[in-house]
């Protein structure tokens, strides 16, 4: 698709197109929907159909349905539940308030799925597929999207090794899904900072490692580390680098920025150890919008600890997909504890979350074309 005819609804309707309907014949009554998609916590309810694709070596990908949501069709033998080979990606699919429904950046996250299709060596997925089948998920559950203010209907699209073998190598077949979930506010007590453990004894990944992949192995990983947080009274975790255990790098699920007395920004460069957020990046643009530097670097921890109790560094958020922009008012370890802004939200942090969310919901301006109209 060209760059002139991405956001034209009629040309994603025409990859959606490719995609074959079978539609579930027995979906959850209109008047148990309407419950479901109210108030759903984040990530615990599904909708009626999903995406699915199949890939065989030698023959490339096939089979491109829309079916009905069930339990897959899975050898006990199959790769990625011995080695591990998946990856996944995040998105949202928006109700604006004239009834439309829109995608924010999924050309972006298309292109991250490759990558990570890449490094986790699985088939990479075309462009046009992933765009097609996300637009035709969302074109049959339109009516699954939420339409209380900052709910949304939460899209994951994942792959996986499918082939029966334990043995180690690239596989020969693959499956691809897509799903969707109506979610509320990934933390439910809305904008208020968060608490932070600083995890400097388990590490969610490494140099040269997956790191930059949007794969399960990741999020496993960091598990022991929030857990941890969590028993010291902390709601996240943040990574620091395992070469070092100085650099801090991102939280279990999203990236982080600190914000100086000057008005610049900060944030720790993707030095291949943290994923390249579609929000992290929405984040900088929107920033050196309005005049901002964005600096991307390592950043130590004892010197930002220094610059927050200096008052050097005035806010600290962090950012992704499901939490959007979430302020970060303190930060623990078994070494120290240091609150950031007297544990307020700073009026940055929101500011920049107002204008992101306020893009995703039509509500102000798109100056950068990030939206896509579905249907």
């Amino acid at each position: 698709m060209s760059e002139q005819t991405h956001h034209d609804p009629t040309a994603l309707q025409s990859l959606a197109a490719a995609f074959t309907v079978e539609s579930n014949t027995h979906p959850v009554s209109d008047e148990r929907r309407a419950q479901l998609i109210d108030k759903p916590a984040f990530g615990e309810v599904f909708s009626d159909h999903m995406a699915h694709m199949t890939w065989t070596k030698g023959e490339g990908w096939s089979d491109r349905r829309i079916e009905p949501y069930g339990p897959l069709n899975m050898d006990p033998a199959a790769s990625v539940l011995h080695y591990a080979q998946e990856c996944f990606e995040g998105l949202k699919a928006y109700h604006h308030d004239d009834g439309s429904i829109w995608m924010f950046r999924p050309d972006a996250n298309a292109e991250r799925f490759r990558n990570s299709a890449k490094r986790l060596y699985l088939p990479q997925l075309p462009v046009d597929d992933f765009l097609g089948s996300v637009g035709a998920l969302v074109t049959k559950e339109r009516a699954w999207v939420p339409t209380r203010r900052e709910y949304t209907l939460y899209i994951r699209p994942f792959m996986f090794a499918s082939e029966p073998f334990i043995g180690v190598r690239a596989t020969n077949e693959a499956e691809y899904c897509v799903i969707a979930s109506p979610s509320g506010p990934y933390f439910t007590g809305g904008v208020s900072p968060v608490s932070i453990w600083v995890e400097d004894q388990w590490f969610r990944t490494g140099p040269g490692g997956t790191g930059f992949a949007k794969c399960g192995g990741n999020y496993a990983a960091s598990l022991v580390g929030e857990y941890r947080g969590i028993e010291h009274g902390c709601e996240q975790v943040c990574f620091v680098d395992a070469a070092t255990k100085t650099y801090l790098e991102e939280l279990g699920g999203m990236n982080m920025f600190a914000v100086h007395k000057d008005g610049h920004l900060e944030t720790p460069s993707l030095t291949g150890n943290i994923l390249p957020g579609i929000t992290r990046n929405s984040i900088i643009r929107l920033a050196q919008d309005h005049g901002r530097d964005v600096v991307e670097t390592m950043i130590g921890i004892e010197s930002l600890l220094d610059d927050i109790r200096s008052g050097e560094v005035t806010e600290v958020f962090a950012c992704g997909t499901a939490a959007i922009v979430t302020p970060i008012g303190r930060f623990k370890s078994e070494r120290f504890d240091v609150s950031v802004n007297g544990g307020k939200t700073g009026d940055l942090t929101l500011a920049l979350r107002n204008e992101l969310l306020g893009i995703q919901l039509g509500e102000i301006a798109d100056p950068h074309d990030w939206m896509w109209k579905v249907c």
